[in-house]
């Protein structure tokens, strides 16, 4: 039991994935929920700092890199562009378009891009990390209802029309 929920907190580390993957995957190894969700949650907290820290100056670095550098590039372009859109959106608003950046599941958003564009944008880093924690509880919330059925949308995507 202890390895499926290690699994789950590595799930929710990873980026692109994240908690968003790991609360239904928990569901489909039939796992109850409130640990899971739990789980989940520090497994999406940890890496938020460092990647607030060191993610830009690694991306930044590893840019040129002859194997690496187009991916270093591609996720350095992600986190600009999630800092843009985000600087758009904000206004004198920016903790709560954070916290919701990275709170709506949706592709492109999540604690992964949300640490690294607020790194990109220098926004100050207790803000950032509070913010973020705010978005990942959120968006665990979401995932957690439509992981056990109560929101019918996630169905529109997946079951045929009719249904």
């Amino acid at each position: 039991m202890i390895r499926k929920y290690l699994v789950i907190f590595f799930i929710s580390m990873l980026p692109l994935i994240e908690l968003r993957g790991a609360i239904p995957y928990s569901q489909f190894m039939g796992l109850p929920l409130g640990p899971s969700y739990i789980v989940a949650i520090l497994g999406n907290i940890l890496p938020v700092p460092f990647i607030y820290l060191f993610a830009h100056k690694a991306l930044l670095w590893g840019s040129n890199k002859p194997i690496i550098g187009p991916f270093f590039s591609w996720c350095n372009r992600k986190g600009e562009q999630g800092g843009k859109k985000l600087q758009q959106s904000a206004g004198n608003g920016l903790f709560l378009a954070l916290l919701l950046f990275v709170g709506i599941p949706l592709p492109g958003t999540g604690a992964w891009t949300g640490a690294l564009a607020a790194s990109i944008l220098k926004i100050n880093f207790k803000l950032s990390i509070l913010s973020i924690i705010g978005g990942i509880i959120l968006a665990s919330i979401i995932m957690s209802l439509g992981s056990v059925g109560q929101i019918k949308i996630f169905s529109y995507f997946y079951l045929p029309h009719g249904f």
